[in-house]
């Protein structure tokens, strides 16, 4: 699944990286949680949760059904 997770976020890297920030993928583990960390303008931006939650939580569980939910690590 680690591969499906990384093909995903290549998909909305550019749109955190036109804001000088990144996405990069820490860990997924079998109970379907993937951990991320938010970098550059990303890291800490005030609007960073919604990000993950509506942006990249969103579209991982879209494109795979066995993700559950996403965290972020700092």
């Amino acid at each position: 699944m680690r591969e499906k997770v990384e093909k995903v976020l290549e998909a909305v890297r550019p749109f955190h990286q036109a804001d000088g920030g990144d996405v990069e993928l820490v860990d997924v583990n079998d109970d379907g949680i993937v951990r991320v960390k938010l970098t550059g303008a990303c890291g800490s931006c005030p609007m960073s949760t919604m990000t993950l939650k509506m942006g990249v939580e969103k579209k991982l569980k879209e494109e795979i059904p066995e993700v559950k939910a996403v965290e972020q690590v700092f």
